[in-house]
């Protein structure tokens, strides 16, 4: 295992670090970017990020919705990180004691935090800040059904090349002028009509950074809201970039570990690796997997993604032959598909 982090790593923090000692010397202070949480009764994660504003600025947390909407992509990406910085994380009476990373990123676990199922707010601060307020939605023992879904190419369209998109996307295109795939929205939220206090989580390989906007994104065209589970992208502690598939991967086992008592509906796209993960994770944990939904790309789409009119050639983890994959172009066409799905495991596991 390597013991000293990836030398771009270690260039990327002591940059992080001197430009942040320089712009404290000109009055910029702290400023907590809250990010949805999540827990079971037992513990809770919280996120966040501290980047540093400049003196009388009121930084990325506050600035008014209608101003970003309008806003060019490239606007969430400059920030400065408050590197190893000093934060309190308050749940009701407790306090937690953390650093922030090298990127200025907030990610712990509280346990026995004492709060009952549904959504709370949490408070992240620094010594240089005022408490800021971070949303946590805790998920009762009790909940046996949930939602895992991608976000680029299943709930918004990119018709750009993969390589092209998160650049493009998030630094040239206006946010109010990105495409919700069809019917998706709708088919999610007929989905959890069905099954009340079933979560839904969006799990992806978009930056951290991007989290604003998809927020913003998710609310304008009707999505139920949860917790995400972005990435952070740029040198990791052992290469350049960081593995998109990796950290779905560890997500999904993650989720698994927090809520074994939770099967989870996965839906994502045929556009790269979705299909092989979610497969071999129903060959890893078959308890937790409720069935799996692919949103077909067209073959313009495909084309896009990675260079062929046909779905990405993955590697196919033999998939437990209880567990039902369904595929559709759309959302509307996916609904009842999902829906006879988990009807059917319903039926199978009340005869059992």
């Amino acid at each position: 295992m390597r013991k000293r982090p990836f030398f771009a790593a270690r260039i990327e923090k002591q940059i992080n670090r001197q430009i942040g000692v320089t712009l404290r010397r000109f009055g910029w202070h702290d400023t907590v970017v809250a990010y949805t949480g999540y827990g079971n009764e037992e513990r809770l994660r919280v996120l966040g990020r501290v980047i540093l504003a400049p003196k009388g600025g009121t930084g990325l947390a506050t600035i008014r919705e209608e101003v970003w909407g309008a806003r060019r992509g490239w606007r969430n990406f400059v920030s400065i990180p408050a590197v190893n910085r000093a934060v309190q994380v308050s749940v009701g009476g407790q306090v937690t004691d953390a650093l922030t990373d090298r990127n200025g990123y907030v990610d712990i676990t509280v346990s026995r935090h004492g709060l009952h199922p549904g959504w709370h707010h949490v408070h992240i601060s620094t010594g240089d800040c005022e408490p800021t307020e971070a949303p946590i939605l805790i998920i009762g023992d009790d909940v046996r059904f949930g939602i895992i879904s991608d976000i680029d190419d299943t709930i918004i369209t990119s018709y750009l090349p993969r390589l092209m998109i998160a650049a493009y996307n998030s630094f040239i295109l206006q946010e109010n002028a990105r495409v919700p795939v069809a019917g998706m929205s709708q088919m999610f939220s007929q989905i959890l009509r069905k099954n009340p206090g079933a979560p839904l989580i969006y799990l992806s390989t978009g930056a951290w950074t991007t989290k604003p906007f998809l927020e913003r994104f998710i609310g304008r065209h009707g999505y139920p809201s949860g917790p995400m589970l972005l990435t952070d992208w740029g040198p990791t502690h052992t290469g350049w970039f960081r593995s998109g598939p990796a950290h779905k991967r560890a997500a999904l086992m993650g989720l698994a570990r927090d809520f074994p008592n939770i099967q989870w509906l996965l839906i994502g796209d045929d556009g790269q690796h979705d299909p092989g993960i979610y497969a071999e994770f129903a060959r890893k944990k078959p308890q937790n997997v409720a069935g799996i939904a692919i949103r077909e790309l067209p073959s313009m789409e495909q084309v896009l993604a990675h260079g062929t009119t046909t779905e990405l050639a993955v590697f196919s983890s033999q998939m437990p032959t209880h567990i039902r994959e369904v595929r559709a172009h759309d959302g509307y066409l996916l609904l009842p598909l999902i829906q006879q799905m988990l009807d059917e495991r319903i039926s199978e596991h009340g005869s059992q």
